[in-house]
């Protein structure tokens, strides 16, 4: 089985996009709570490019990663 392919673009989109909707409208998604994006991945990612990006937060978060992202705000 193959993996997916990294598109390395996805770690600056998650850096400067803010959260569209909710509770959290304006925020970036890389500095959205950790719990609230455990509840997306729990359940289920937003359907297309925004819940690629939730996804990626999700690994990041998860992962203690979020310092990647902050050269790139």
């Amino acid at each position: 089985m193959q993996s997916p392919t990294f598109d390395p673009t996805m770690l600056l989109k998650v850096a400067r996009t803010p959260m569209p909707f909710g509770k959290y409208q304006g925020v970036l998604l890389v500095d959205l709570p950790e719990p609230y994006v455990v509840w997306f991945h729990q359940e289920g990612f937003p359907k297309g490019k925004l819940g690629e990006m939730l996804g990626l937060v999700y690994e990041i978060k998860v992962n203690g990663l979020e310092y990647l992202c902050e050269p790139l705000k």
